[in-house]
């Protein structure tokens, strides 16, 4: 439960439009909901300012239909990372008004839009086109989260002149999150050239020694541009929370 929701209904309750027996009813499961193979934590938009995030990826259609279904009684967005199309569409038949981002693995629910809470503009650089589903995983993470976000595709070190045609939106971004897998270098170009704080994402796209995304992430952390910080392998979404974080402070 949402900051608003939960003034809404206090409020409710002090005009009297809403007894106190069903607002208490209502707040029974302010904490959490146990499901049977989910405990909902409905406390967490009050805690961090987002709600619970559902990770698709090992739940069945049914579970995250049904998790989905206990949150959207208390919050007004619900965002489910990691899910394939076809569970997608099993889970869009019991929310047809949900929205399905392929290319990001997204599903996206919300009773209304999302309200503006970053001071400035998200910045999604992506590598190269390969790197686009993880670079759209953080786009989408971040614009659900109420920021305006923008992004820049295909800008990799092979054709590095690429993005210097963008300078003017790498220079009036507020955060910058870069996407990059083989050798991994993009991010410490970006962040050379930028004020900013650059969340550096390592993909695991590349051949042979590129070991899974493991060569670009070590050679993010050893970035020798200081404003650099580095989220997981793959993990575009923890780089759009942590953007959005950035971006409202």
């Amino acid at each position: 439960m949402n900051k608003d929701v939960l003034l809404e209904l206090l409020q409710a309750v002090a005009t009297g439009s809403k007894t106190p027996q069903s607002a208490a009813q209502q707040l029974e499961h302010l904490a959490c909901q146990d499901l049977g193979y989910a405990n909902v934590d409905h406390h967490r938009s009050l805690r961090k300012g987002f709600p619970e995030v559902i990770y698709g990826e090992g739940k069945s259609a049914e579970q995250i239909a049904g998790i989905m279904a206990c949150m959207s009684s208390q919050e007004r967005v619900i965002l489910a990372t990691r899910v394939d199309s076809k569970k997608a569409r099993d889970v869009q038949g019991r929310f047809p008004d949900a929205q399905y981002h392929s290319e990001a693995r997204m599903l996206v629910w919300s009773s209304t839009p999302p309200s503006p809470q970053g001071r400035g503009t998200v910045l999604v650089i992506a590598a190269g086109t390969s790197d686009l589903p993880v670079a759209m995983e953080a786009y989408i993470t971040a614009q659900v989260m109420g920021n305006r976000v923008e992004k820049i595709i295909d800008v990799g070190v092979a054709g590095i002149h690429r993005l210097f045609r963008h300078r003017e939106m790498l220079a009036s971004a507020s955060v910058l999150i870069v996407v990059a897998g083989m050798e991994g270098a993009l991010p410490s170009v970006v962040a050379g050239m930028v004020s900013r704080p650059v969340i550096a994402v390592p993909t695991s796209i590349g051949y042979g020694v590129s070991l899974g995304g493991l060569t670009a992430l070590f050679a993010m952390l050893n970035s020798c541009s200081s404003n650099v910080a580095v989220v997981n392998i793959d993990n575009g979404f923890g780089a759009g929370y942590v953007a959005s974080m950035i971006n409202r402070a």
